[in-house]
Parts: C-alpha cells; sequence; structure tokens
C-alpha cells in the first residue's frame, strides 16, 4: 500500500530526514512515534504531498508522490496538528466547503455529509457556527473534514493534543473504528495513543528509524538480554552491601536499586554482562548469601522503555 525507500528531507543545513525506509500494508493502523523535532510530521508531509523530498522515494499503491500527485492526493485524508477549521463557518457548511475543495459531486456530497457526520459524531452540531464548538467537537468535525471524499488512507497528526481525558478517549475509540475500514497513520510523541489504537509502532529519531514492530516484537527486540530484578527480605541487611556483593560478581553489569513500596524489603535491576538468563545465577547467589529471596524476574521493556532507550542512543 505504502512503500518509503531512502527518504531524505534537507532544509539548509539540517537533515531533517536522514534515509529512512518503511512499509505500511493496507488495512493497517501505524503509529508514528518519536520526540518533538524528530521527523513524523516532516516525513508525513512528504507522503501527502505537501513538500518534496531531498531525495528518495514514496509510493502510495504503486503510484510515486512526486510523479502523479493529483491522484496521491485523492487517496489521502490529512488532519494536521493544527485542525483546519474556519471559525465563522458553519459547520454544515464548512464540510460542504471541503467537500468541493476536494472534488465531490454535490450530489454525492449530499449523502457524504450525513454519512461522515454520524461516523464522526457532529451530526447534532451540523447547524451550528464552528467558534461555538467544543474542543473535542471541532477535533471531530476536522476528522469528518479529512474522511469527506472517501479517502483510503487516513493520516493523523497528534490527534488528541489539547483535548481533555474524556474527549482523549472517544477520539482514540474512533480511530480504532475507522481504522476496521482503512489505513490508518498516526503521529504522536503520546505513547498510550499508540498502545491503544495500533497495530504496529514505528519509532522516529533524529531522522532515523530507530525501530520498527508490533509492541510485542518491540519487546523480543530488546529482551535478547533483558535485566533482572531481584526482592528480598531486608533483615537488617544494608542496601549498599548487597549492591556491592551483587556488582562482584562476573556475570553482573550495572546493578541499581530500586525504591520498594513496603518496609522491610530491598529491590535491585542486575544487568547481565552475556546473552545468558541471569535468573539461575541470581537465585543461586541469594541462597549462598542466605538472603531471603522473595521475588526474581526478568525485566521486560515496557513502550515506555523501548521509546527512552530507542531515543537517547
Amino acid at each position: 500500500m505504502i512503500e518509503v525507500a531512502d527518504l531524505r528531507k534537507r532544509y539548509g543545513e539540517i537533515d531533517a530526514l536522514k534515509g529512512i525506509s518503511f512499509s505500511i500494508n493496507k488495512g493497517e493502523i501505524v503509529g508514528f512515534l518519536g520526540p518533538n523535532g524528530a521527523g513524523k510530521s516532516t516525513c508525513l508531509k512528504i507522503m501527502t504531498c505537501f513538500i518534496p523530498p531531498t531525495s528518495g522515494s514514496v509510493r502510495i499503491g504503486g503510484l510515486d508522490v512526486q510523479e502523479h500527485s493529483r491522484a496521491v492526493r485523492k487517496r489521502f485524508g490529512y488532519l494536521p496538528e493544527n485542525a483546519p477549521l474556519y471559525s465563522d463557518m458553519v459547520a454544515y457548511d464548512y464540510l460542504k466547503f471541503v467537500g468541493a475543495l476536494r472534488g465531490v459531486a454535490s450530489r454525492k456530497l449530499a449523502q457524504r455529509i450525513p454519512a461522515v457526520a454520524e461516523q464522526c459524531g457532529v451530526t447534532d452540531v451540523l447547524g451550528q457556527v464552528v467558534g461555538t464548538l467544543s474542543k473535542g467537537y471541532r477535533q471531530r468535525l476536522c476528522l469528518a473534514q479529512a474522511l469527506i471524499h472517501d479517502p483510503e488512507i487516513l493520516v493523523l497528526d497528534e490527534p488528541t493534543v489539547g483535548l481533555d481525558p474524556n474527549q482523549v478517549v472517544e477520539i482514540r475509540s474512533l480511530i480504532k473504528d475507522l481504522g476496521k475500514e482503512r489505513t490508518v497513520i498516526l503521529s504522536t510523541h503520546i505513547l498510550p495513543e499508540v498502545l491503544v489504537t495500533c497495530d504496529r509502532i514505528v519509532i522516529i529519531h533524529r531522522g532515523k528509524i530507530v525501530a520498527n514492530g508490533t509492541p510485542r516484537e518491540l519487546q523480543e527486540a530488546q529482551a535478547s538480554n533483558p535485566p533482572v530484578v531481584l526482592r528480598i527480605g531486608a533483615d537488617g541487611l544494608a542496601s549498599e552491601a548487597v549492591a556491592a556483593v551483587l556488582t562482584q560478581q562476573p556475570w553482573a553489569g550495572a546493578v541499581r536499586m530500586r525504591p520498594v513500596g513496603l518496609a522491610g524489603e530491598l529491590e535491585f535491576e542486575i544487568a547481565g554482562r552475556g546473552a545468558d538468563d541471569l535468573r539461575e545465577r541470581v537465585v543461586a547467589l541469594t541462597t549462598a548469601q542466605k538472603w531471603r529471596l522473595l521475588e526474581v524476574r526478568r525485566e521486560l521493556l515496557d513502550l515506555e522503555g523501548i521509546f527512552r532507550k530507542s531515543t537517547q542512543e
């Protein structure tokens, strides 16, 4: 459906994109995740024909975005970060205006407006002036304009920024529903957004793709040698003394003391020096030291940990 190959964008001396490549299948909901300034919006603007690349290519359904810009644009519905609304227009007239700009015939537009209004939950406010709508309704109206021409691909850039918690939940649910019928690309820096809405995650950092896969695949890719968490009874032990014993082991790398919620317990995170599972070694050491073992487990990174690791290296 979407093929991006060695895409680069340069602004003067700044490389916004440094040769990124990825593909998106039809019907996927894919999250573009990255810190502010990572290159997410630049990539989306090239894909949707807003700006040209410095080099590389983007193909949408086999069509090159530079050679077939007009045809490609028809396939996209785009919700930019700054919602494209006219505050003095009536909501219905706004959708009619956008539909006309998109080349939707008048007869078809008369059917599409009530259809997308119902889909996006704005039927009850179609007669209101846009400037009088709440932030949540304004965002829903923006989604409706992105859908007015029935696009195959929906691109959403930070769709929940500025919404209250209830509105965020509503928009996320709407995005999931939209993903049942079309390909959705969601650009955000909000981790929970990606987890609850996306099938796959692409993490961009400093113009490069640093991770690409399902949440489970990203976890497994980071889990070749995950740290081990050891929790023992304090029993008069000094945490510094226990940490010193752990650090002295030839199989132990960095050792970090972790805060615990219960009195009388000590907890440590132990990184390994090799690819071996440390749990057996940690249990054996605990037994030899006569520490009271409460828990030992591998610490697989959650999405926040994966994101932090991917964007700090």
